[in-house]
């Protein structure tokens, strides 16, 4: 077995803390939901109501709920049991394989005949959201049905170090459910992490950590809690009141407190820039518990929480935090290094800017020895759109393509460099011999080449065509070559 090293402290070394999170093992209870997408185009006001018509362009389908809980820790490479429902109907299905499809989950979906999945569908055009739709079904599920949840769940406890409770009011931690698993959490010396809702805490009651937001925490007290004095002692109200072994307050744009059995701690907020809080308390509740369940104190993991709060607010819907996105944050590097993305991180980055109304350009290479000619491509490129993305050939590729002498930078040399231009605002690295695949993902409005191709030699060009995007044939700066220079030198 392998032995892990001793736990970071509060002021020890972070990122040796963001790498205990994939050591976590954690099974998570709660309502599950779709989350729909849905984005288009708005040309015209219906003749019928004084309403935009949206004409619906692509569609993005994600769990949400405690699915998101789940989604956040499979982000974090942490092992994970999850315990829900859904209804025998599409969505439900359709939650089915989402959640099935992740790696590292163990899924227990429970069906139940006649129930409605709570599905919330978000309508965007021009960056905008026109409108939000749920269907749901709040109703207590049946006694039968609850009791075998529960027997799962005692299982499933068992086999992982750390339970949570997302509790989203659609029934299936209602009637009794929830002070069942964290009294049978306590009888087996598992540790009970409860993300709440309403305002009677009581079916929660000793739990070891609950985390409330800070008008929930007002709800269940009736105190206020705006000021950091007031947040406190409800708080400590809560606490003291439920038996619950730590209090953490998410305050939006005040960061978090905790309340434990060293005393208070609080969090400023991390946000650089918010762009979209759904899904934030999710994130918390994930990155809290792999934390506890990686062996870190409650407020390192605390801390480490509020850092994920502040990568996903700046992310678009119902988004996760990373291992390498927590690393970014606390990075003191920063600047042009955060730019190389995975090709996940990528296809973020783009939507964001995307729902922000701008032009996305993409051009690709292998960019060996970076000389003028690369830079004027690349300045007029970033000319053409509003964000410019580079797809990098990896060394693998460029062997393949250039032979095995090449290349003469390695893979990270050339994302580094091509990531301090100014031109560039994301550089992201392909294994394929061609973008093709990358360019289906990102779907860019604009594709940059140079004036030696023609737009039917441009690989991906049929494909930008397609989706309304155009082809830009940048001009040459002559007498720049990098296979040229590599032959001088070698010379």
């Amino acid at each position: 077995m392998e032995t892990m090293p001793p736990a970071p402290t509060l002021a020890g070394d972070l990122a040796a803390a963001v790498h205990r999170l994939t050591k976590a093992s954690v099974l998570v209870v709660g309502d599950v939901m779709l989350d729909r997408y849905v984005y288009g185009s708005v040309q015209r006001i219906s003749p019928e109501a004084p309403i935009p018509i949206v004409t619906e362009e692509r569609e993005v389908a994600m769990p949400g709920g405690a699915g998101n809980v789940v989604r956040n820790l499979t982000a974090l490479n942490a092992a994970v049991a999850f315990v829900s429902l859904v209804g025998d109907d599409q969505a439900g299905s359709d939650l089915t394989g989402l959640i099935g499809g992740q790696p590292g989950v163990e899924p227990w979906l429970l069906v139940e005949s006649g129930r409605t999945t709570t599905t919330k569908t978000r309508y965007f055009a021009s960056g905008q959201q026109l409108l939000r739709a749920d269907r749901e079904q709040t109703a207590p599920i049946p006694a039968k049905l609850a009791d075998r949840l529960q027997r799962i769940a005692r299982d499933a406890m068992a086999a992982t170090s750390v339970t949570v409770l997302s509790d989203y009011a659609k029934g299936l931690l209602g009637g009794g459910t929830a002070t069942a698993l964290v009294a049978a959490a306590k009888e087996i010396g598992r540790k009970i992490i409860v993300d709440p809702k309403g305002a009677d805490f009581s079916p929660y009651a000793g739990a070891d950590v609950i985390t409330p937001n800070r008008r929930e925490l007002a709800e269940a007290t009736s105190m206020p809690a705006e000021t950091e004095t007031e947040v406190v002692a409800a708080a400590m109200a809560l606490r003291d009141r439920h038996g619950f072994g730590a209090v953490l307050v998410t305050r939006a744009e005040d960061g978090m407190t905790l309340l434990d059995a060293t005393g208070v701690h609080h969090f400023p907020a991390e946000a650089a820039e918010v762009y979209d809080v759904s899904g934030a308390g999710d994130t918390v509740v994930a990155v809290l518990a792999a934390g506890v369940a990686g062996g870190l104190a409650l407020p390192l993991a605390a801390r480490l929480a509020n850092i994920a709060a502040g990568v996903v607010v700046g992310k678009v819907g119902t988004a996760v935090a990373r291992e390498a996105d927590l690393l970014a944050a606390i990075s003191p590097q920063g600047g042009a290094l955060r730019k190389v993305m995975s090709r996940e991180e990528a296809a973020e980055q783009v939507e964001r800017w995307r729902r922000r109304g701008w032009r996305i350009g993409f051009t690709n290479g292998c960019f060996d020895l970076l000389h003028p000619g690369h830079v004027h491509l690349l300045e007029q490129a970033r000319g053409a759109c509003d964000r410019l993305v580079v797809g990098l050939n990896s060394d693998a590729s460029v062997r393949r393509l250039k032979g095995a002498s090449r290349p003469v930078q390695p893979e990270p040399a050339r994302a580094a460099v091509l990531a301090s231009l100014a031109a560039v605002d994301l550089v992201t690295v392909f294994e394929e011999d061609t973008p093709l695949e990358l360019l289906s993902l990102l779907e860019p409005d604009v594709l940059v080449k140079g004036a030696d191709y023609t737009i039917d030699t441009v690989v991906g060009a049929d494909l930008v065509q397609g989706w309304g995007g155009k082809v830009f044939l940048a001009e040459l700066l002559s007498g720049h070559s990098t296979s040229a220079t590599v032959a001088r030198l070698r010379g």
